[in-house]
């Protein structure tokens, strides 16, 4: 889920209810896109969430998308699972793993 518009290709907006958060608050949907550059998308069917404070990545979509996540203690990996290639890594911050997306674009 992102609240930018702007990283998302491919963007369709629409209206489609609300996405509740882990602390039950709500953000609107207003669209969905892909993160990725045109030549190979990352990252399908993202969320264009409205109220967003920061882009959210579910590791159990990604999971069911056919990639492995690894957790160690400062990093998470995120790899393609036929071929067990990496295509994002995170580095921890306090409890948080953080990605660059902008490094998919």
């Amino acid at each position: 889920m992102t609240r930018d518009a702007s990283k998302l290709r491919n963007l369709v907006l629409k209206v489609e209810g609300y996405d509740t958060y882990g602390d039950n608050n709500k953000g609107r949907i207003l669209g969905c896109g892909d993160i990725g550059d045109y030549a190979s998308i990352i990252i399908h069917n993202v969320l264009y969430v409205e109220g967003l404070k920061y882009n959210l990545l579910s590791i159990i979509q990604m999971c069911d998308k056919g990639h492995k996540a690894t957790f160690e203690t400062k990093i998470c990996l995120i790899c393609e699972s036929k071929i067990d290639e990496v295509f994002m890594v995170g580095k921890r911050v306090n409890n948080v793993y953080m990605l660059d997306i902008e490094l998919l674009a």
